[in-house]
């Protein structure tokens, strides 16, 4: 009679745990969702290919202030370019970042590397980071683990959390306003130029409208709670086709 409580207690205790799990599961998908109509609604996030923007803002290196700007053209999750052009230390310094697929390349003035595998590996997570935030399509596919991460206060809103464990297995927590479903926040682990890794926590804010979907225009991230990123957005626009020359190593 004692091992049959004992094992129906088990199984009492197994089946609350799951159900707990599964209404968590559920919660996370559900502010996903919300999120996802707050950003303009599937049909709009999924229609175009590529994702195009240009930013400017500043940078700051051990204290040390530069301002910059870039544009960026994102086609999936594998597929970037980015140009940058900033002022460090009074002098002008372009950059190119490529990545196609399994393969990609770096370009400071008219030295160009190839991207190692830990290289590649950090700027896919890049791309995937910045794309969730956008359109949130990401976290709807199986690739993709999602569940509740309770709620606190970021700035003077109300914010709903939910922790991702992505393909490659770091996980980050991405924060929706309770009120609009809009992104707000987002924490994760990333590494540096010089291969340090940090406590990266962005911030999302000034949504505006382009062709119906919005998109947060002004961007804040702090590294182990040090400014690094101020950033303004502007041109962005979801595009149907990109060249396949736009991947080429630079």
């Amino acid at each position: 009679m004692r091992r049959f409580f004992c094992t129906t207690l088990v199984a009492l205790l197994v089946c609350d745990l799951g159900q707990a799990a599964r209404s968590a599961d559920d919660g996370a998908k559900a502010t996903i969702e919300k999120g996802i109509k707050s950003l303009g609604g599937e049909a709009k996030l999924s229609k175009g290919k590529a994702i195009a923007w240009k930013t400017k803002g500043k940078l700051n290196f051990g204290g040390n202030e530069s301002s910059f700007t870039s544009k960026s053209t994102m086609v999936g999750l594998d597929r970037f370019r980015g140009e940058f052009e900033g002022e460090f230390g009074g002098n002008m310094v372009k950059g190119v970042t490529v990545l196609d697929h399994d393969k990609g390349w770096r370009k400071f003035g008219d030295m160009s590397m190839d991207l190692d595998e830990g290289g590649l590996a950090n700027e896919k997570r890049t791309i995937y980071l910045q794309v969730v935030a956008i359109t949130l399509l990401p976290l709807k596919g199986k690739d993709f683990q999602v569940e509740a991460a309770g709620e606190e206060k970021v700035g003077d809103a109300e914010a709903v959390g939910v922790k991702v464990t992505p393909p490659d297995g770091k996980e980050f927590k991405l924060y929706f306003d309770k009120t609009t479903g809009l992104p707000l926040k987002l924490v994760a682990k990333v590494v540096g130029f010089m291969g340090d890794e940090f406590t990266q926590e962005t911030t999302y804010d000034d949504y505006k409208d382009f062709a119906g979907i919005k998109k947060a225009t002004k961007i804040v991230s702090k590294r182990d709670g040090e400014q690094f990123l101020e950033a303004e957005i502007s041109d962005f626009e979801l595009l149907e086709k990109v060249d396949d020359e736009w991947f080429v190593e630079p």
